[in-house]
């Protein structure tokens, strides 16, 4: 059936049940409409759509629970793949950014093949390559092979991110469309935080990194099998001209007595516009190439342009460094045991995690812009705190007990980050003391101890274990410090705010602000910038500490995150309560300060539509002035 006949059929049934209507009304129509009005009660409708459409969500988040699981398993597992394998800063960054440089490419070839062959068979194909991906990492036997495994798992974490806010979004109602959406980004810190638990709970046992990389091929296999069973998205079955399908399909999800008609024709209004106006172009010989349409309509490029800045500053914001190194960083401000520096990431990957409950508490309460400009603020502040916490802990490090000795081609060094100038300097030093030695490490193996003195590598197995130091501590890398708990206290301050909102609204509010025909494309578009400056930071932030410091860097981050408060307090529309066609009106204002687009607004009139439209051309040269 096509679209025209669906919607004509529509307007004549309508109209018939109006003349009837006008030609029943005697004394036996109020009974007949008392009748009609007690079953079936509204209770019934919600929970007979709402156990399915959970159900469905529970499948479909599996995904966003392997997205966190393997984002978050890195933290700690390179800790002791560092020991192991012996990496350089460049092995550990490539290892790390590895999977978001694979997830940045894929997650633009997920939005073609999500319009290509539906939302759902993207989200099962990367199922099967989150577990080839799982099951390669866990056999590596050297840094290659466990370079390819991560970026094998890489490409299923883009396709995994593009498709899964854009399925949920369209499969839910549209006042459960922000909770759903936010579950998902709730089981993605689920995932962080299970995977730094796992890792403290096998850092003491053999192959402990390998199980740690491995067993994500278990949540893998259960999505695999359950979305198997699941359905196709019915919007993406309208723009396919499966109409009827899509009837079934939406019925089924919402429940066998939920009305679905008017939701229905919203869908299909939706689709019939995007046609004629895909018409319209071709008859004015203009570009048929989907990319080119969307920088062609002002309203899409606009909203396009809030959806990724929104994704850009998520990332410069600094929360995958975070995530991804916050092992490291710990290990950096002086908790020098492997074991509690991974557990203290543990404890702030679970931070993370609790907090996101905030925002799926929030979303439907407060709205997507209130959520996200409170929770900027807060990361504003966070890393200022961050900051100046790292630079407490550099101005309070150990000292050196033979300054005017030169060690490593280094005269005059004074403290034990001096020493860490150089990368063949370690600093050896005798547990609860405040002073140690710069010492030459060890020709091949730098983390193991120093080529001579109580700390050499002679005393130690090369796996970790002292064996005859007698207290002494070996620091590479890193420096003692009696300060570092005001890291740990930053960092949770920092995901204290940031998961709430800044976590889940960019996937939030990018799932719903884009129209059908351009949905798909949109949303991967910012999916890639998201991984493109996840990339950046991840594979920039150790270089950058050599060169910034840790102060500086997390300074750095915090001048970012400023800059995106200030611009999402002019930018960002509020969309809570609305249709995904509804919204797409919010951007059908001009975006400079003296219009009107600034003057927020919770809903949106849909009988506006025409009037909006008319005035696109005359919007269209105001914004060409700003």
């Amino acid at each position: 059936m096509t679209l025209d006949s669906e919607v004509n059929k529509k307007q004549m049934a309508a109209a018939a049940a109006a003349a009837e209507d006008v030609g029943d009304l005697d004394g036996e129509t109020i009974p007949l409409k008392c009748q009609t009005t007690e079953t079936p009660t509204p209770s019934n409708e919600k929970t007979t759509g709402s156990n399915f459409i959970y159900l469905l969500a529970f499948f479909s988040c599996i995904g966003g629970f392997l997205f966190g699981y393997d984002t978050g398993v890195i933290s700690g597992a390179m800790l002791i793949i560092n020991e192991e394998m012996e990496l350089d800063t460049w092995w550990h960054q490539a290892i790390v950014s590895s999977t978001i440089l694979a997830a940045w490419l894929f997650a633009l070839i997920g939005g073609f093949l999500s319009d290509s062959v539906g939302r759902k068979p993207v989200i099962l194909a990367s199922s099967v390559v989150f577990i080839a991906g799982s099951i390669t990492m866990g056999a590596a036997n050297d840094q290659m092979a466990l370079l390819v495994g991560r970026v094998i798992v890489g490409i299923g974490i883009g396709m995994v991110s593009m498709a899964l806010p854009l399925y949920l979004a369209e499969v839910a109602h549209k006042q459960m469309r922000g909770l759903l959406v936010t579950m998902n980004t709730m089981l993605i810190t689920g995932g962080q935080a299970t995977a730094a638990i796992t890792t403290g709970i096998l850092a003491n046992s053999a192959h402990n990194w390998r199980y740690m990389l491995g067993i994500a091929a278990i949540p893998a296999a259960i999505q695999c099998v359950g979305f198997f069973f699941m359905p196709e998205s019915p919007r993406w079955l309208v723009s396919k001209g499966r109409v009827e399908e899509a009837r079934k399909v939406l019925q089924s999800i919402r429940g066998r007595f939920y009305d679905i008609d008017e939701e229905m024709e919203s869908i299909l209004t939706s689709e019939e516009e995007t046609q004629r106006e895909k018409q319209l172009r071709s008859e004015r010989g203009q570009s048929s190439w989907i990319l080119l349409q969307i920088l062609q309509t002002p309203t899409v490029r606009r909203a396009l342009l809030l959806g990724c800045l929104l994704q850009m500053f998520q990332q410069i914001a600094g929360i995958n460094t975070v995530m991804y190194y916050s092992a490291t960083i710990i290990q950096m401000a002086g908790f020098y045991d492997t074991t509690q520096a991974i557990w203290l990431s543990a404890l702030v990957a679970s931070v993370n995690f609790v907090c996101t409950f905030i925002g799926v508490f929030l979303v439907e309460r407060v709205g997507r812009r209130r959520l996200t400009l409170v929770s900027l603020l807060g990361v504003v502040i966070a890393l200022a705190f961050l900051a100046g916490g790292f630079h407490i802990v550099d101005s309070n490090t150990y000292a050196v007990t033979n300054p005017e000795e030169e060690r490593c081609g280094l005269q005059g060094v004074l403290t034990c980050n001096e020493c860490m100038v150089n990368d063949y300097c370690g600093f050896c030093f005798r547990d609860g003391s405040m002073e140690g030695s710069c010492i030459e490490t060890h020709a091949t193996n730098y983390s193991s101890g120093a080529e001579f003195g109580p700390c050499s590598a002679a005393a130690s197995d090369f796996d970790g274990e002292d064996q005859d130091r007698d207290g002494y501590v070996w620091a590479w890398g890193w420096c003692p410090t009696k300060h570092g708990w005001i890291t740990v206290v930053g960092l949770i301050f920092y995901l204290l705010f940031f998961a709430p909102g800044m976590g889940p609204m960019p996937w939030t509010i990018n799932s719903e602000i884009y129209p059908l025909w351009a949905r798909s494309t949109c949303n991967s578009i910012a999916a890639s910038v998201n991984w493109f400056f996840n990339f950046c930071v991840s594979v920039s932030f150790l270089t950058s500490v050599e060169f910034l410091g840790r102060s500086g860097v997390f300074f750095q981050y915090c001048m970012f995150a400023l800059v995106g408060f200030l611009l999402f307090c002019w930018l960002l529309p509020e969309t809570k309560g609305q249709t995904l066609e509804d919204v797409e009106l919010l951007f059908s204002r001009s975006p400079c300060p003296s219009l009107p687009f600034f003057r927020r607004r919770d809903s949106v009139n849909p009988n506006s539509a025409k009037s909006v439209q008319a005035e696109d051309q005359q919007m269209t040269q105001e914004v060409s002035k700003c």
